[in-house]
This record gives structure tokens, C-alpha cells and sequence, in this order.
């Protein structure tokens, strides 16, 4: 399960687009969040993905991102060029393929590695999935894979992308979320050649208008109740914060459990629909354990921020960090376990923090909105220092100067964050005696 949101243009607050997501998985799976070079490539190379080897192209870009720690590919991230994708599980009535494929969480990878703007990465996903299928777990071994939507972003254009096997569609938007259901309908713009014809060959479609993608494809024996309420939500956030979204408005977004200032419903049944909001606290349907905001500049000639959460986004902090620096090891460390010091993981320390959080909800999130508050507003203090300090550096033609200044901010603000998440849990664990 997983929420994304898309802001663009004349719809954000300095006409500068704005993405963000939520990852959902299971609640237990850490997910760390890793940087990699750009690099070139040796002719005939090939590239190891999750589960098979398919040919390495001659350049790939800087790329980072939140990965679950057995997975290739990213949940979701950015590269260099300022694109951001995202992707979501859907259901097709087309059954997954049997044999192992790409997986949505490589797909966002290789678009963030091979593509310069948000058309070009979707382009590159569309090509890859026609050529190499997809298919094998993207959940854990022994289970089943699925069919993925994609929301892709860079400074000047967004686009929503569906697929179904090796079959997709897309079209650009300006405003926009998704959800864990297929919604395209017949607005779509570019497609699979097939698309339509395999619709009406499969007997899934047959009317004279142009192909309505969602009722063409979407499976109809998969609950989308869960999924509708979500994006019913989060079409209703975007559309209230037209014209004003900001990076500020994504992160409540991500926070957001259904109403302002609503507690996380984890004490309803899982029949009940009000059990499921953005901000996910819903086993074994699917748990928020890593987030991402993203403010994508057309001038990126100094280092530029993107805003990750580990774990619930409603428990932690949203942290600044830059492609150009080199991200602290404790944001790209973590396993199948905590490591013998869990202060060697951000990942495992905020799962912490948000265990201790869950029998006190009531108790527990005042507390914890009111304590990062204070380190939010010191860290973004200190954020508009460095980085007038790093431009001007950029500017001189001292970029290594300049990564060095954000990579020590990130060092400095990261082991802060972490201290204070411990001294949280410590705290909250004494609610309990």
C-alpha cells in the first residue's frame, strides 16, 4: 500500500513542484534510505535488479532513496536532474506473470538512473516492462507479486502512469495523487500499443469510446474500498491547498489521519474503513515505514533538499538531506533485525520510537509534536545558513567545498535527531510502568 501527491506549477505557493509519498509496507521491514553515484558503464554490462539481471545502459545518474533492505530498487527517491518517482501496488484483471521480473521498486530505480526529466523516466519504465515483464515478490519471499502505478515528477511537469503486465498508461498532471486502485479512465495520453486491443480481445472492454483504462482493467474481485477512502482524502487535501501547496502542506499530508488533529485509528476493526488514512497504522494491510518530500528546483547549480521520514511520519521528523553531500552511514544502515547498537540505524531507531508510541497514541503524539518542534525549527535554522553558505561556495566554482558544508549540516543534524528519538522512546516506555 502507498500514497503519493504531486503539486506543480501555478498549484504550489513559488510555482515550484512539489512530490511526496508515503511507503506502506509491512510494519517491521526496515527501510533504509541510500545514495549512489552516477556512473558509466562498460559495453555489455549487465545490472543485478531484485530478482533478475537485465542490460546496463552507459551512464546512470546520482541517484538516492528509500529501499527496503532486500530490494534492488527504491520505494521512492531522486537523482541529480531533479526527477522524483514514486511508485504504488494496483490490481489487474491481467494475472501477474509467473516467471520472475522487474518489480515496481526497480522500475523506480532504473527511471531515477536513466532518465533526465519526468517523460524520459517514464519512458524508460514503459520500455522495460514491455521488454522485461513484471514479476516475483516485491513484499517479502513466498509472496505474491503485482501490477504498479507510477507518479513521476522533475521542476517543470508531473505525470501519473498505470500499468498492467507489460501493457501501461499515462498522462500529465498538474495536481494529483494516487492510490492503491487503477483510476485512469479515459483521460489517458500515451499508452502501450496494445492497450486497447488487449481489452477487447480479453472481453474487458467493447464500447466505441475511447478506452477507460480503470474499467477496462481494474480488478473487480479486489476490495478498493480501502484504497478509494485514501485517495478520496488525499484528492481532498490537494485540492483545498491549490495554489499554496509547499513542502510544509506535503508533510501534514503524510501525516494525515483522515481530520486535522485526528489520533491514528488503530483501535478500529480491520471492516472498518475509517481504520485507513494516509498516515497508515493498519497490520497486516500495510504500515507507513519511510516518507518522502521533495521540493524540485529548476536551478540546481547549489545543493538542493529533499525531507525523508523513517518510520510513521506521525512519530518522527521529517530531515533534510542532499544529494550533493554524502548522506551519514546511519540513514543508509539496516537489516532484517536491529544491529547490536540501534543507534547505528535511523531506520530502527524511529520503529522504535513508534512502538513505544502505540499503546498512548492519545498521550504519546502530543508529546512528540511538541519535542521535535523544537529541533524542526533549529534544524531548518540551520538549513538556510548552509545552505546561502553553499550556494555562494557553488556559485564560486567550489562545489566539493560545497557538498562537504551540507554533508557535516547532515552529520550534525542526523545525530541529533537520533539522540532525541532514544531520549523519546525512553520516555514514552515509562507511560507504561
Amino acid at each position: 500500500m502507498c500514497d503519493s501527491l504531486v503539486a506543480a506549477g501555478t498549484n504550489t505557493a513559488d510555482g515550484t513542484t512539489v512530490f511526496a509519498k508515503n511507503s506502506d509496507r509491512h510494519a517491521g521491514e526496515c527501510q533504509p534510505f541510500v545514495q549512489l553515484p552516477a556512473a558509466f558503464h562498460p559495453r555489455g554490462a549487465q545490472v543485478r535488479c531484485t530478482h533478475v539481471s537485465i542490460p546496463q545502459v552507459a551512464e546512470t545518474y546520482r541517484v538516492m532513496g528509500h529501499s527496503p533492505w532486500w530490494v534492488w530498487g527504491f520505494e521512492h527517491g531522486v537523482n541529480e536532474h531533479g526527477v522524483a518517482i514514486g511508485n504504488q501496488t494496483v490490481f489487474s484483471r491481467e494475472p501477474v506473470e509467473e516467471v520472475p521480473g522487474l518489480i515496481g521498486m526497480d522500475l523506480v530505480r532504473l527511471g531515477l538512473e536513466r532518465g533526465r526529466d519526468a517523460r524520459e523516466a517514464l519512458e524508460v519504465i514503459a520500455a522495460l516492462i514491455e521488454q522485461h515483464g513484471q514479476g516475483g515478490s516485491g513484499f517479502g519471499p513466498g509472496e505474491a507479486g503485482y501490477h504498479n502505478s507510477f507518479t513521476l515528477a522533475d521542476p517543470e511537469q508531473a505525470w501519473v502512469m498505470e500499468t498492467t503486465g507489460r501493457r501501461w498508461a499515462a498522462r500529465e498532471v498538474d495536481l494529483a495523487s494516487q492510490s492503491n486502485h487503477m483510476a485512469l479512465g479515459p483521460n489517458w495520453s500515451i499508452g502501450s500499443r496494445d492497450l486497447e486491443s488487449f481489452a477487447r480481445l480479453e472481453g474487458w472492454w467493447s464500447g466505441r469510446a475511447r478506452l477507460d483504462v480503470a474499467a477496462a482493467y481494474r480488478n473487480p474481485n479486489v476490495p478498493g474500498v480501502i484504497s478509494e477512502g485514501r485517495l478520496a482524502r488525499s484528492s481532498d487535501l490537494l485540492e483545498a491547498g491549490r495554489g499554496k501547496h509547499d513542502v510544509a502542506g506535503m508533510m501534514a499530508a503524510l501525516r494525515d489521519h483522515g481530520r486535522p488533529g485526528a489520533l491514528p485509528p488503530t483501535d478500529r476493526p480491520p471492516e472498518d474503513l475509517a481504520r485507513y488514512s494516509l498516515c497508515m497504522h493498519a497490520e497486516p494491510v500495510g504500515t507507513t515505514t519511510a516518507s518522502l518530500v521533495a521540493r524540485l528546483p529548476v536551478d540546481r547549480t547549489a545543493p538542493w533538499p529533499v525531507w525523508i521520514s523513517f518510520g510513521s511520519p506521525c512519530t518522527g521528523i521529517f530531515l533534510p538531506v542532499y544529494l550533493d553531500g554524502v548522506l551519514p552511514p546511519a540513514l543508509a544502515t539496516g537489516g532484517e533485525h536491529p544491529p547490536e547498537r540501534i543507534e547505528d540505524s535511523a531506520w530502527w531507531v524511529f520503529h522504535a520510537l513508534g512502538r513505544a508510541a502505540e499503546p498512548r497514541y492519545g498521550r504519546a503524539l502530543p508529546l512528540l509534536r511538541a519535542r521535535w518542534a523544537e529541533i524542526e525549527d533549529a534544524i531548518e535554522g540551520d538549513r538556510a545558513l548552509v545552505e546561502r553558505e553553499a550556494r555562494a561556495l557553488a556559485v564560486a566554482g567550489e562545489p566539493v567545498e560545497a557538498a562537504g558544508l551540507v554533508s557535516d549540516f547532515m552529520t550534525r543534524a542526523v545525530a541529533r535527531v537520533i539522540e532525541r528519538a532514544l531520549e523519546l522512546t525512553e520516555e514514552l516506555g515509562r507511560f507504561r510502568r
